[in-house]
């Protein structure tokens, strides 16, 4: 197959949404992407997160947030950036603290991640959820 297409809506939340945060559509396990980590994630309500704060230390991830829809405030390394639908934010070094929170209810981001100059694996969190475990 040339392609594959989903709305967000179709890709599946395997793991349990708490309350204040928003639904993780696992983009990279729908289409069974192996080269670099990408995730979705859709706000019920204004200021659920949409990324929990974190650092990269551990996989030495560079990251790109992009806000599909709504309005986000993405802090990163104290600072917060306003991002309606349409703005990128990246995060080059994997050692700043960052995360997200949706200033409108049903704001969408998507996040891409990956290691420069190493191949990609699928982080202990997420197997967890994909698996099952």
């Amino acid at each position: 197959m040339a392609y594959r297409a989903a709305d967000v809506s179709e890709i599946a939340t395997p793991a349990e949404t708490k309350p204040g945060h928003a639904d993780w559509r696992a983009v990279r396990g729908h289409f069974g992407i192996a080269s670099f980590g990408v995730s979705a994630y859709t706000a019920v309500a204004a200021g659920d997160q949409l990324v929990g704060e974190h650092r990269e230390d551990d996989t030495r991830h560079e990251e790109l947030f992009y806000v599909a829809s709504g309005r986000a405030s993405v802090q990163v390394g104290g600072e917060a950036v306003d991002a309606p639908a349409g703005t990128f934010v990246y995060v080059q070094d994997p050692a700043v603290l960052r995360g997200a929170t949706a200033l409108e209810p049903g704001t969408t981001m998507i996040a891409i991640g990956g290691e420069p100059g190493k191949a990609f694996e699928v982080s202990a969190w997420e197997r967890k959820y994909l698996d099952g475990a």
